[in-house]
């Protein structure tokens, strides 16, 4: 799968001390990328976008 236009990007609420953090690279069509902020060129997941936001609307809300 060619992921070479993926937009990634992590969550404002990650800070900026590294630590366990995902990217998501929501931009492309019919598929959703997550990867490990600390390991850029490794291993990617892929959803589709109905899974990945069945996944996201089970999370607990944060405030």
């Amino acid at each position: 799968m060619d992921l070479t236009r993926a937009q990634w990007r992590k969550s404002t609420r990650s800070g900026t001390s590294g630590g366990n953090c995902v990217e998501v690279a929501d931009n492309l069509p019919d598929v959703v990328g997550v990867r490990d902020s600390k390991d850029p060129s490794g291993p990617v997941l892929v959803f589709g976008p109905t899974t990945w936001r069945a996944f996201v609307d089970q999370l607990p809300e944060r405030r």
